[in-house]
């Protein structure tokens, strides 16, 4: 047998499975801009407005666990919400385990109870459930006949509440969502490509679907939900990292309907060190896959209309693209050196195929970005300035984002890792919740080296690809992908002290300047 010839044609399949499978996500990029342009004036409007003596209760969350340096800012931006005081509950739901935590809520809805309104501070002693646990708790004691959600790092608009409570007017409406918008966006080079990431999921993602009459999901945070359909759903269930994912999909199962709102924002920290980017994408992708795991068979057996099924099918497996990514990454220089990637070079099937692959898989996402930063800004120069970096990125998180995927396919179980915020007042260093235990090492994250080594072998394969002419053009791609792996690896042992240094200094952050269509 000839094992070279058959290692070979193994390589060979998983490459081009690979590929085809991140060229089918790319194509679907292009599906949710066309259903951007489509549905984009189908703009949402209340049935109509409630009296200024009839506006409902309201219950406004605030989860959070060890937020010693923005506790009190966000108990303070909620009190300034404009909402009557009769018709607003402040929970206050934190489950730190930081004294110094727990103190900065507790001054802050002390103080809030002062000047009159009702504010309900409620400390678990554990985390049972995570953040789903924490809600799901507060809800024991809501007065309100609806409840607004935000995470510690916003600062919720004081017009958010009035904004969105028109729309429940409409009985089958169960959520309505804001934007998120970004208060340190211009702190460094990867607070501005998360920015650009989320932009494009927010602005583009969220409408197209929300306005062809698609399943969209609730984000967690700055948003309202009735609470009878929380209830009606099955609750806030903590058998995923992505609670609410998984709650608005069960939620739209029971013919639940959301409301999105992009030109109402909600200004919030974007993660300023690597190491908390990779956190949440790890997060994020880990608690994605549990989620189209539990819910996505439910959907397709279900009597969705068949546009739901197909984009939700999309929606909840688009996180396998880590996987693919990874692959044809690792598997690029060798594919390229067999020359045949997979048609044959010098073919017109070969030119063929670079140019469907190049515009499905590379030019979607730029198509996706650009659109998404000139619907906000009128600007579409700053994406091709920074598409390199973002696609940099993206190979560079690849490792992560696959370590998670491949956790939640086999069942592992982790626990709810909170995103460290830095606040705009005096920084507080976190203070670990673990108690060390003598004698015992701390153990050693291996991923940063195995990051930095795939870095290497991509510097390498780059080199070797120079020394052909054939090749000589992926070497640029290489490159990149080079960078993207040295980059997040570099800065995960390093981390960013530019968003320590900067809360140190007092510096306020301020939500970049808009014009939002």
């Amino acid at each position: 047998m000839d094992w070279v010839g058959l290692l070979h044609k193994i390589l060979m399949t998983v490459y081009t499975f690979s590929l085809g499978m991140v060229c089918v996500y790319g194509f679907h990029r292009y599906v949710l801009v066309y259903l951007y342009y489509r549905h984009r004036r189908n703009v949402p409007k209340p049935p109509g407005h409630y009296a200024q003596d009839q506006l409902p209760m309201v219950t406004v969350q605030l989860p959070m666990f060890n937020e010693a340096n923005v506790a009190e800012r966000v108990i303070q931006a909620t009190c300034q919400i404009d909402y009557p005081k009769d018709r607003l509950q402040i929970q206050v739901l934190d489950d730190s385990t930081d004294p110094r935590a727990v103190e900065a809520a507790s001054r802050a809805c002390r103080q809030a109870a002062a000047a009159g309104f009702d504010v309900q501070f409620i400390h678990r002693q554990d985390r049972t459930g995570y953040k789903a646990g924490a809600l799901a708790n507060g809800l024991k004691t809501a007065k309100g006949e609806f409840v607004t959600i935000f995470d510690a790092d916003f600062i919720p608009e004081p017009s958010i509440v009035r904004k969105s409570i028109d729309y429940f007017l409409d009985p089958r409406i169960c959520a309505v969502q804001a934007r998120w918008e970004h208060l340190n966006r211009n702190d460094s080079m990867l607070t501005k490509t998360q920015a650009i990431f989320l932009d494009g999921h927010f602005a583009i993602e969220h409408v197209a679907r929300n306005r062809s009459g698609r399943y969209m999901q609730f984000n967690g945070t700055a948003g309202t939900w009735r609470i009878a359909a929380i209830h009606d759903a099955g609750g806030w269930q903590h058998d995923t990292l992505t609670e609410d994912m998984d709650l608005s999909y069960r939620a739209q199962l029971k013919a639940w309907k959301f409301i999105f709102l992009p030109d109402l924002t909600a200004p919030a920290e974007l993660p300023a060190e690597m190491n908390a980017f990779k956190a949440q994408q790890f997060r994020w992708t880990k608690g994605g896959v549990q989620t189209a795991i539990k819910i996505l068979p439910k959907i397709l057996l279900s009597k969705a209309p068949l546009k739901n099924k197909i984009d939700a099918f999309f929606h909840l497996t688009c996180f396998s693209v880590h996987l693919y990514v990874f692959f044809l990454v690792v598997m690029l220089f060798p594919a390229l050196y067999i020359q045949s990637v997979p048609v044959e070079n010098g073919t017109p099937a070969r030119a063929i195929f670079d140019l469907l692959v190049f515009t499905l898989a590379t030019v979607s996402a730029t198509v996706f970005y650009t659109a998404s930063q000139y619907e906000l800004f009128r600007d579409w120069r700053t994406v091709l300035k920074y598409m390199p970096f973002l696609m940099a990125l993206g190979i560079g998180v690849s490792l992560s984002n696959t370590k998670a995927l491949l956790e939640a396919v086999f069942g592992k179980k982790t626990e709810f890792v909170r995103t460290p915020k830095f606040g705009d007042g005096k920084f507080v260093a976190e203070q670990q919740a673990e108690t060390p235990v003598p004698g015992r090492r701390k153990k050693r994250k291996i991923l940063p080296y195995i990051e930095f080594a795939c870095g290497l072998y991509m510097l390498f394969g780059s080199g070797v690809c120079l020394l052909h002419l054939k090749t000589a053009m992926a070497a640029p791609f290489l490159l990149m992908f080079a960078a993207g792996f040295f980059y997040v690896s570099i800065l995960t042992w390093v981390g960013m002290p530019a968003g320590r240094k900067a809360a140190a200094q007092g510096r306020k952050l301020q939500p970049a300047r808009q014009e939002v269509k």
